[in-house]
């Protein structure tokens, strides 16, 4: 597993381009971007050097650790997944790439695409200085034109980026995507009732394309969860003094909500329920929220049961829980 926290190479690189850099200044750039990206503009907003570390440096860290947090899960349920080729759709300043290198050591070879050439460049930027990024190709291209003239890799990732499109843009770069995927495909989305909805269509969609689902369902049947429920998942990171001056934050850690689907080619060779909400701990019993192969159950741990509760007390949200039957 990898940590949610920005590799040191990724840290040094963005604590170099700070110096100089108003923190008033990128709080301020921060904000109307966040505004912007809210309203549904995209990246557009994004037009000047100053922007682009302004956007990087409020949510670089947050977007690391969702992918990073997705890979996990990717990785915990194939872990025998070894691929050589990365296509990055929508790729910003680079931050899924970066996950990406930090998990799979396989990887050798880094297709970024996006059509913001402010962030390329600041994405070419930060990639030198890393040992694995280096030598990585950046193609300029919208996420909702055609991919056709782009690479197939064997391991595509798609972050914050679906929600951009309107519905039928989104379809067809689900099936792009998907056709450029040699062996896996993850997509990941903001953990909003909003976000869940793109996710399932895209999975729907998938599915009947013959997709397996290796994470975070232990299934390919229709989500069992029912409104207003929804399914989402939350991954704690550390902020940095930087960071917390440009989020106009004072407390040391953000929670970053986040949806996500892991998808392969062919099926997985273990089946995992998930947690999908932080336990309960009680004096008697353990209580956790789980999807399952059949459904989604309420699993009750009892305390008398040492073994079991000592395993139980480890669950965390969005965690994997394999069977031992």
């Amino acid at each position: 597993m990898i940590s949610p926290t920005l590799p040191p190479e990724l840290k040094a690189a963005l604590d170099a381009k700070l110096q100089g850099f108003s923190r008033t200044d990128a709080a301020r750039r921060s904000s109307q971007i966040s505004n912007t990206y809210r309203a549904g503009g995209g990246s557009g907003s994004i037009k000047s050097e100053a922007d682009a570390l302004a956007y990087a440096l409020a949510r670089m860290p947050a977007t690391y650790a969702a992918v990073a947090a997705s890979l996990n899960a990717l990785t915990g349920i194939a872990p025998d997944f070894a691929p050589e080729t990365l296509l990055d759709v929508g790729a910003g300043p680079g931050t899924a790439s970066w996950a990406a290198a930090e998990a799979f050591s396989s990887l050798q070879d880094f297709t970024l695409l996006d059509a913001n050439a402010t962030l390329s460049r600041l994405a070419l930027e930060l990639a030198r200085t890393s040992s694995r990024l280096a030598d990585c190709r950046y193609l300029p291209g919208d996420a909702s034109g055609n991919l056709a003239e782009v690479p197939q890799a064997d391991l595509v990732i798609a972050s914050y980026i679906i929600g951009e499109l309107g519905e039928s843009d989104q379809r067809a770069l689900t099936e792009a995507m998907w056709a450029k995927a040699r062996h896996g495909l993850v997509v990941i989305e903001p953990g909003t009732p909003a976000g869940y909805a793109r996710i399932l269509a895209l999975r729907q969609q998938l599915i009947a394309a013959g997709a397996h689902v290796a994470a975070p369902c232990p299934h390919e049947k229709t989500c069992p969860l029912t409104a207003p429920d929804w399914c989402h998942f939350s991954q704690r990171l550390p902020r940095s003094q930087a960071h917390r001056q440009i989020k106009g934050a004072e407390v040391p850690f953000e929670d970053e909500r986040f949806i996500y689907v892991a998808l392969t080619r062919t099926p997985p060779a273990t089946r995992a329920s998930r947690v999908l909400a932080p336990p309960d701990v009680g004096k008697a019993e353990i209580t956790a929220k789980l999807c399952t192969e059949d459904d989604v159950e309420l699993a009750k741990v009892p305390r008398r049961d040492k073994a079991a509760y000592a395993s139980a007390r480890r669950w965390r949200w969005g965690d994997a829980v394999i069977s031992e039957s």
